[in-house]
């Protein structure tokens, strides 16, 4: 663990001390304290009810990035493949009355109908029904 100077310490208490925010953001910067205080590593793990190798990542990313580090960056799933215009598109095409017989619009039918032809290669047997 590098040194931390007082101006980091005291940022790292206040963030333990303020019982608002991410339990993750608190329990990270409780990890990185006790080990600038010199506690070894598999103490903070047990204080910190995780692994040793838990605590080394988190003091490594520290010391590379320092507070950025402590701070959650959740993502959450699969990047979106159409953007909002073309999403409104696609649903205003399916929505709408194909011209000739058939009451619904098929997937691949769709995305021929819009203007722009990304989601063809994405296109499943799918077909989408009108309700």
């Amino acid at each position: 663990m590098r040194e931390i100077d007082d101006d980091e310490g005291r940022r790292l208490l206040r963030v333990i001390r303020r019982g608002t925010g991410s339990v993750v953001t608190w329990r990270r910067a409780q990890m990185v304290l006790l080990s600038a205080q010199g506690m070894p590593v598999a103490k903070i793990a047990e204080v910190t009810f995780t692994s040793d190798d838990r605590v080394r990542d988190v003091i490594h990313n520290f010391n590379a990035d320092g507070f950025d580090s402590l701070y959650p960056k959740y993502k959450g799933g699969r990047p979106k493949t159409f953007t909002l215009p073309e999403r409104r598109e696609i649903k205003k095409i399916a929505k709408s009355k194909p011209p000739g017989a058939p009451s619904s619009w098929s997937f691949a039918a769709t995305c021929v109908r819009s203007t722009h032809r990304r989601c063809g290669s994405r296109s499943s047997a799918t077909t989408s029904h009108r309700t």
